[in-house]
This record gives C-alpha cells, structure tokens and sequence, in this order.
C-alpha cells in the first residue's frame, strides 16, 4: 500500500508518534507533560513541516498495555532540524494530556469519521503521520475544552 501524498491544502495536523513499549512514555509524561522537540523521518512531508501548524501526539503500544492513542495536541514552532548524528526532529509546542483526557484509540475507532486515519491503517509507518482537515475537526469532538 502506498501513502497518501500529504498537502497542505487538507493539512489538518500532523502526528508523531511514540511507541510507549519501547519507552516509558507513562513515566516520561507524569514527570514533565511538554514536548519540545520530537523525531521525524527526512523527507517530503518533514520538509512540509513549519511553524504554527497544529500536531498531535499518538502513543502506541501492545494492545495489553497502557491505552494508546491521542495523549496530546500542540503546535509545531519551527521547521525540522538535523541533529550532529544527521537525524531529523522538529521543534513543537506541545502538552500531554492528562490520563483521563487522552483519546484512546477504540474511541476514534468507533468513530466513523476518523476510521480513514493513517494511524490506523498503517500504524508501522514513520514519523509525520497527518490528519486531515476535516480528521482534525471530528477529532476534536473528542478532545477536552479548554
């Protein structure tokens, strides 16, 4: 299956995920809930990537885990950057949400708005994910109001 060219035009928000098997993503985010800079692959969607654009924090895993999905929604600051080891992350803006305010990911697949997402199709693709702009509307139905 190919992936889906990304444009800006039904960019709704990117997604960047963290595989919370391979990292205490729990422990990490109680001890400090903001993310400041998160790894992407190189390539057309990273170099699309820039300032003010929403993002959204998935958190995957085994199913008999912690509950992945949602954990949090912030905003990119600045275009990737490419580390002294040649790897590429990109400066966010973004807060975890709090345990019972993260968006499990049985609940948007109960949605039927948010079925299409890419996170759920092809969940072993790389960092940036995206959601569209009408994904990222429904998904905030989901969201908690601030």
């Amino acid at each position: 299956m190919t992936q889906r060219r990304v444009s800006l035009d039904d960019l709704g928000a990117w997604l960047i995920k963290g595989n919370a098997e391979r990292v205490d993503l729990t422990a990490r985010f109680r001890r400090d809930p903001q993310v400041t800079s998160w790894c992407v692959r190189p390539g057309y969607r990273a170099r699309l990537m820039g300032p003010g654009q929403p993002v959204v924090f998935w958190a995957s895993g085994s199913r008999g885990g912690c509950p992945y999905g949602v954990w949090g929604v912030g905003r990119v600051t600045a275009a990737p950057v490419v580390d002294a080891d040649g790897g590429w992350s990109v400066p966010l803006d973004l807060t975890v949400l709090d345990e019972p305010d993260r968006v499990p990911r049985r609940r948007l697949r109960a949605d039927p708005r948010l079925t299409g997402l890419e996170v759920l199709r092809q969940p072993q693709a790389a960092n940036p994910s995206y959601l569209t702009v009408a994904q990222f509307a429904a998904l905030h139905d989901h969201l908690p109001t601030t």
